[in-house]
């Protein structure tokens, strides 16, 4: 378990798995970055944001920026910044969204387009995780539902 302000929460496992990635893969994070940012997706983002702003400010901004500021240049640097941030933000905030980063990335970007603010901010992270994760399967986001609604 993490000594950090946020190991007691139960997003904590994804948490440090946003810092440890955008550590070994700031590239990643801004080339994520990038491919999430669409006009819609940025508004949303906007939104999203502000809504866990003052709830997760200090902790979020603080753990971002020090995983990031090995990154020398500076738009490299604020993209990778502001998806890690984004990503940090919902999992403090919402308790429900870890899963949401191991999902497939096509099932997420339904579920942001929607208009959800979890997905939206973590749409970047759960790019990378597909891009990263090893051979090992998991279950999608949508057979997640089904296996909510077959009870």
């Amino acid at each position: 378990m993490t000594q950090t302000a946020w190991a007691h929460l139960p997003n904590a496992k994804h948490i440090d798995w946003v810092i440890a990635s955008l550590k070994a893969h700031p590239e990643k994070w801004v080339a994520a970055y990038y491919a999430a940012r669409d006009a819609a997706w940025f508004a949303a983002r906007e939104a999203a944001y502000n809504a866990v702003w003052d709830a997760a400010r200090d902790a979020a901004w603080f753990a971002a920026r020090m995983a990031s500021s090995a990154i020398t240049y500076k738009a490299t640097y604020d993209a990778a910044w502001y998806a890690a941030k984004g990503a940090i933000l919902a999992l403090i905030v919402y308790d429900d969204c870890g899963y949401m980063i191991e999902s497939e990335v096509g099932e997420l970007k339904i579920i942001a387009k929607l208009g959800d603010p979890r997905a939206i901010l973590l749409l970047p992270a759960c790019i990378i995780y597909n891009e990263t994760k090893s051979t090992t399967p998991s279950k999608s986001y949508m057979d997640k539902i089904k296996c909510l609604f077959s009870i």
